[in-house]
């Protein structure tokens, strides 16, 4: 974020700024689908459920990211699970 300029940008903001880029939004933050209309934006949300964020917790995650991923649909929330 900090190399695209979007360092400090709230969560809508960065919604609309990530929209305009790419296909999809990659966050650990739970409750990110609760507090934005994601219907109003042209991109995928995929939300990690883990324990934590750190790396060696997300990392087994991988596999199952790249797989919904693939098959992704704008203005839709995805959830990879942590076991």
């Amino acid at each position: 974020m900090v190399e695209a300029g979007w360092s400090g940008v709230k969560n809508g903001k960065l919604l609309a700024l990530a929209a305009t880029e790419f296909d999809a939004f990659i966050t650990v933050d739970k409750n990110l689908p609760f507090q934005q209309n994601l219907e109003k934006l042209p991109i995928a949300l995929v939300v990690i459920d883990a324990v934590s964020n750190e790396l060696s917790v997300l990392l087994p995650l991988v596999p199952a990211l790249l797989r919904e991923l693939a098959s992704l649909k704008p203005k839709t929330v995805t959830v990879v699970k942590g076991a």
